[in-house]
């Protein structure tokens, strides 16, 4: 099966990474005042209803999920055509994160009434976690 192929040091150090990334492009000194000025709410209250545990369990989910499904095309990739290394890694991680993600979030957000200004805040940190979680998975090969 291939989860049993894949390099699991490789997508550990990725999730920590993605999930990093994630703290830091949503902290109170990056771009979480203006997310949540662009989602309509007051930056000094925080609009999660569902409580903090359910939050951050389920991004954590969520951000395995993403690098897990990276480290398969990463290694369907290298199957067909070679090592990847960390560039191509990387590029993986973009064209995931432009391709996927950022496309099919934004007419959520633009259906949704959050607008151009919300979409490009969650898909940023959502692309740059990719590229990064890419670049990981490519230099472990």
């Amino acid at each position: 099966m291939i989860l049993s192929e894949l390099n699991w040091l490789a997508i550990l150090v990725a999730f920590v990474a993605f999930f990093v990334i994630g703290a830091i492009w949503f902290a109170p000194k990056t771009f979480y005042p203006l997310w949540v000025k662009a989602m309509g709410s007051d930056p000094q209250k925080s609009p999660n209803a569902h409580g903090m545990a359910l939050t951050f369990g389920l991004t954590a989910v969520g951000a395995l999920v993403q690098v897990i499904a990276t480290a398969i095309v990463i290694h369907f990739v290298s199957a067909a055509a070679g090592p990847v290394g960390p560039l191509g890694g990387a590029l993986t991680g973009l064209l995931l994160g432009v391709g996927i993600a950022a496309a099919s979030s934004l007419s959520h957000r633009l259906f949704g009434g959050q607008g151009l200004r919300v979409w490009i805040i969650e898909v940023g940190g959502d692309v740059v976690s990719l590229t990064v979680a890419g670049l990981i998975l490519g230099a472990f090969g």
